[in-house]
């Protein structure tokens, strides 16, 4: 297995397709939820993914600050249904904190988590700063983490 980062611009297309291709399968086909994928945010993030025997497994997209929010923001986290179990969820979350903390020099994040991953948020040190709202048909909550 291999974690790699890249901005957009330095995507091949082939590794952009497969992105698109894993992100669809897990929040459009999986969790049964039409939304617009293409929202015009990847073409200014960097996109952080494990790969394995060619393949994407788990993948985040790291949001500079004043795109999403004022923050710094990790969005489109995910790993593939047959790779969960493994702990590639917490290592990507990871990797995607200190991406922004060391080659951004970030330190604050704000995220919007699926509220039934509220524990897993907090114990990588996020706390909750919204009520319950709906995204897409799936409750969600304003998640957030500082490193000061």
């Amino acid at each position: 297995m291999e974690w790699k980062v890249k901005h957009y611009n330095d995507l091949k297309k082939d590794t952009l397709y497969n992105i698109l291709k894993e992100r669809v399968e897990v929040f459009v086909v999986e969790q049964e939820c039409p939304y617009p994928e293409i929202d015009g945010k990847d073409k200014k993030s960097y996109h952080l993914w494990a790969e394995d025997n060619n393949e994407i497994i788990a993948y985040t997209r790291i949001i500079p600050r004043g795109i999403s929010y004022d923050e710094a923001s990790i969005g489109r986290v995910l790993v593939r249904m047959d790779q969960r179990g493994r702990g590639l969820g917490r290592k990507l979350m990871e990797k995607s904190i200190n991406y922004l903390k060391e080659k951004l020099e970030e330190d604050e994040i704000r995220i919007s988590a699926q509220e039934r991953l509220y524990d897993f948020y907090v114990s990588l040190g996020f706390e909750q700063v919204s009520e319950m709202y709906l995204e897409d048909g799936i409750p969600h909550i304003e998640m957030y983490y500082t490193n000061n």
